[in-house]
């Protein structure tokens, strides 16, 4: 069918606040047509043209899919007993990623990509209509180019995380590694990666260091992006804005300078509040970058160590006990929030001419999404306007 009309929408969530003066564009009692895979109309459902095929919502609420804008899919194994031993008191350090770059480097292509499939799958199932990868587990020049040649069979938000730690084979030779990352990898890695990514923070790469690759990456056609501050407060977000980077992820330590550099550019504060619940650390407030008109989007960070989730709505409940957003604020950063860190204008709201990304809920309101954690809420959901 070239024509869907989506009719009797209880709430209508389209993110375009020209259509209610708030950030949600809500609307009502609503009607969505789809048309080749696009929005094609919105409004009062009672207003609807007629369309080829027409699917009652039963006053449920529709949401716009979520753009999930940081993930690590590209791994073998699991890192299980690690987790358990952080419940047990373990401190987290960035040091395990070591065990999954030598179980992914053993690893078939075929293994990797299955894995990375079925954590897609589960993404998708929950709602996440638009999803970033990294490589980053690796890091050798081969194996970086195949886990971003199988990225790109899944997304074309794929990221060059070579600068994702230090290797063991480069121990205590940091800036060696650094080097390769910066000629040889990123030679090979190019055609396949859109994004480039370091991890600026205590026990990985210094901002030095970060700015280096960061750069290399711009001059070869990669646009920025980096992890900081996650374990410590250091120089990452101001880093980020120098280089506008579309986004800096985890920030969960910052200081008033951060916020103000945040606040006047365009790039994106990703929050990740997985990490917090599985390495047992303290969530950001992230009241205290909103209030500063900070752009803030939420995103999954499904990785084997510190946040082996593919559940955006878990996200979203997090994100609102822990970090202090109202329902609203959360499902806008999972939704346009996470867009903007992918510098994405056609996905995470469905106003005319955005691709018909979007989810059916179960209920009339978007507020269960964490009123009701761990409750599969998702009654349907519709990728490039059609029903997955």
């Amino acid at each position: 069918m070239s024509q869907t009309l989506i009719k009797n929408i209880g709430l209508l969530v389209t993110n375009n606040a020209e259509v209610d003066g708030t950030p949600l564009g809500l609307i009502s009692n609503a009607g969505l047509l789809i048309e080749h895979g696009k929005v094609k109309w919105i409004g009062a459902s009672e207003s609807a043209p007629s369309a080829e095929k027409t699917i009652d919502a039963s006053g449920k609420c529709v949401i716009p899919g979520f753009v999930d804008s940081h993930n690590h899919l590209i791994f073998a194994g699991d890192r299980s007993k690690e987790f358990a031993a952080r419940m047990a008191g373990q401190k987290y350090e960035a040091g395990g990623i070591a065990y999954t770059v030598e179980l992914t480097r053993k690893a078939s292509d075929g293994d990797l990509l299955s894995n990375a499939q079925r954590l897609q799958h589960e993404a998708l199932h929950s709602g996440s209509t638009t999803i970033e990868i990294k490589s980053g587990y690796g890091l050798t020049v081969k194996d970086e180019v195949r886990s971003l040649l199988i990225a790109k069979q899944l997304t074309p938000e794929t990221t060059f995380l070579g600068a994702h730690v230090v290797p063991s084979e480069y121990k205590d030779k940091s800036d060696d590694y650094v080097d390769l990352v910066c000629g040889a990898m990123l030679t090979e890695v190019k055609p396949h990666a859109k994004w480039i990514d370091v991890f600026c923070d205590r026990g990985a790469f210094t901002t030095e260091q970060a700015r280096k690759v960061l750069k290399a990456g711009i001059t070869a056609g990669l646009k920025p992006r980096l992890h900081a501050n996650q374990l410590e407060q250091g120089d990452g977000v101001a880093l980020g804005v120098e280089l506008d980077a579309a986004s800096v992820d985890h920030v969960s330590h910052f200081n008033q300078s951060d916020i103000e550099k945040l606040a006047g550019s365009k790039t994106v504060a990703t929050l990740l509040p997985g990490a917090e619940f599985s390495t047992r650390s303290a969530y950001p407030d992230a009241r205290k970058l909103l209030d500063a008109g900070v752009t803030v989007a939420l995103a999954a960070d499904c990785n084997p160590g510190s946040s082996y989730t593919t559940n955006m709505p878990l996200i979203i409940a997090l994100a609102v006990r822990e970090m202090f957003m109202s329902p609203e604020q959360a499902l806008w950063s999972a939704t346009k929030g996470g867009a903007q860190a992918l510098r994405r204008s056609d996905v995470g709201h469905l106003s005319v001419g955005a691709n018909a990304d979007f989810v059916i809920l179960k209920e009339s309101s978007y507020i269960h999404l964490a009123y009701r954690p761990g409750v599969n809420l998702v009654d349907e959901v519709w990728q490039h306007g059609a029903k997955i």
